[in-house]
């Protein structure tokens, strides 16, 4: 693909990359702005059992407790929900990277190969030029023995005749020069940046959609959907593999 028209494309695929990182940064202000007002009644809440403790019967107390308990929920999912939203937005920016990466590569192996090619042409012209070269000087070299032949039988007497021999030059040819091919394939294979976090039990980077774990102490943290069998997010409190079994355990 040609170079203008490889850039018309690429161009073309992220149009609308733009609006959707602009859709998705607008997105988590939202969520931020909603987990400010929730504080702010969270807040208040509190505020309000503090100052009345002593004269709430208890459902009422009971009844603020699980107010303020629902709006931490509710927090927590926003907080979930942003995550998912900037996990997303690094996937979508690190796709058209990805692309761009591995399009230079093919760019860089299609240039080597014409390098080669362009190498191997002038080789062969080079010999050509070579070749009609020799061949004038072959026709100069039997022109001059001509001459040198009728000058020797007009002037020299025939018994005491002497011969002059002329000695073409050897013929000289150009180191052969030998090239690996280079294939596209073999440049493809962008590295991992190694600076790059890694969750999950698979020890992999981050991508697609991703749960946390309820335990503040877990080792791990983040984990793929596929990787712990699931294929929605869980309601209420989810627990890793590792953290479920030392739970059992205690």
């Amino acid at each position: 693909m040609a170079a203008g028209m490889y850039l018309e494309h690429y161009l073309d695929s992220i149009e609308n990359l733009p609006f959707e990182l602009q859709r998705n940064f607008q997105l988590m202000r939202d969520l931020d702005q909603r987990t400010e007002d929730m504080k702010g009644e969270i807040d208040g809440l509190a505020t309000e059992y503090t100052a009345n403790a002593r004269t709430l019967s208890s459902e009422q107390k009971l009844s603020l407790l699980r107010q303020i308990q629902e709006s931490y929920t509710k927090c927590k999912e926003f907080g979930d929900d942003k995550v998912q939203l900037a996990m997303q937005t690094y996937e979508m920016v690190d796709k058209h990277i990805r692309r761009l990466d591995t399009d230079l590569a093919r760019f860089e192996a299609d240039l080597k190969e014409k390098q080669i090619e362009s190498t191997d042409y002038d080789s062969s012209s080079s010999k050509g030029k070579k070749t009609e070269v020799r061949g004038q000087k072959d026709k100069k070299v039997a022109r001059t023995r001509s001459k040198v032949k009728n000058s020797d039988d007009e002037s020299s007497p025939k018994n005491g005749q002497k011969k002059l021999k002329l000695v073409h030059s050897t013929e000289y040819s150009a180191p052969a020069v030998t090239f690996g091919n280079v294939h596209p394939s073999d440049v493809l294979d962008m590295p991992v940046d190694p600076n790059e976090p890694t969750y999950c039990l698979c020890h992999q980077v981050s991508y697609g959609e991703m749960i946390g774990c309820d335990n503040p102490d877990c080792s791990i943290e983040w984990f793929h959907f596929a990787c712990v069998g699931l294929t929605t997010k869980p309601r209420g409190k989810w627990y890793c593999p590792r953290c479920s079994q030392d739970r059992k355990k205690k």
